[in-house]
């Protein structure tokens, strides 16, 4: 078996630079990404790069108003969907009449999913009748090299088009 703590330390050593320098801030990421690939262009060692997101806020995009109906036909939906596979999975496994064992589940499924939807529901009180989608996202993005690079790196930085001209020269 594997052990959880060793692979949590090898995975954070993936994120980690000996001596980062800032090589540029940007607003968005593909901007960051572009100067990345840029670099990557002029044969730059790019695994020495790494691309930061700072400044992260938590935007919620509200998507609709929550009415019982809705969360009724959600839930029975998602139920139905869900009955269809266990049903086809039961098929296929099964000895007996395949149709009937996937017609049963989705039926199944959809009074499953219709139940636990609107009692999840009424145990919220009313305190949330809209649905929304969240992201997190930054608002600022800056690439870091290692130092041993840094100067290289502001060099081809230089020649990108469109770039200012390098303080550090």
């Amino acid at each position: 078996m594997s052990n959880p703590h060793a692979q949590s330390v090898l995975a954070a050593a993936q994120f980690r630079l000996q001596f980062p320098q800032s090589l540029a801030t940007y607003d968005d990421y593909a901007t960051a990404q572009k100067t990345v690939d840029f670099l990557s262009d002029q044969g730059f060692p790019v695994e020495n790069c790494m691309i930061v997101g700072t400044d992260l806020k938590q935007m919620e995009r509200i998507t609709g108003r929550l009415t019982t109906g809705r969360v009724a036909v959600h839930g029975a939906m998602s139920g139905l969907w869900f009955g269809l596979l266990v049903g086809i999975l039961f098929s296929f496994f099964g000895t007996g009449n395949a149709l009937a064992a996937i017609i049963s589940t989705m039926v199944l499924g959809l009074l499953f999913g219709l139940i636990w939807s609107l009692v999840g529901y009424a145990m919220t009180g009313g305190r949330r009748d809209f649905s929304s989608v969240t992201q997190v996202v930054a608002t600022r993005y800056e690439v870091l090299v290692e130092h041993k690079v840094a100067a290289n790196a502001r060099e081809l930085l230089a020649k990108l088009p469109g770039a200012l001209p390098n303080p550090f020269a």
